[in-house]
């Protein structure tokens, strides 16, 4: 079994994470690392509370964090480059605006402090 410098495993594991956020398969195969243990990386990651999202067919099931990374990597793009963007992650502008409007009103329930 290969062992892996913490700094090619950082490397790999960050095609993994947003902005990219390619899906285990590819990643494996470009990397020639087996999928296993890209899963096992990304499983340590997220237990090590970094916001790892999935390619799963239910985005409702990213965390709270991944889908504030994917508000903040949005924030600026035309409405061109999010319809790109979320054809690439697997998501609909409007689940990127639906996400955006709840991270407003958690903030806004927070008091003003003076």
């Amino acid at each position: 079994m290969p062992r892996y410098s913490d700094e090619r495993r950082e490397a790999i594991l960050k095609k993994l994470l947003p902005p990219q956020n390619r899906s285990v398969p590819d990643v494996a195969r470009e990397e020639g690392v087996s999928e296993q243990t890209l899963y096992n990386w990304r499983k340590q990651c997220r237990s090590e509370g970094v916001p790892v999202p999935g390619h799963q067919s239910k985005t409702d099931s990213w965390s709270a964090e991944a889908r504030f990374a994917v508000v903040l990597e949005t924030a600026s793009l035309s409405e061109a480059e999010l319809s790109r963007y979320c054809r690439e992650k697997g998501l609909y502008p409007e689940q990127v605006r639906e996400w955006k409007a709840a991270c407003i009103a958690g903030a806004a329930t927070q008091p003003l402090q003076e």
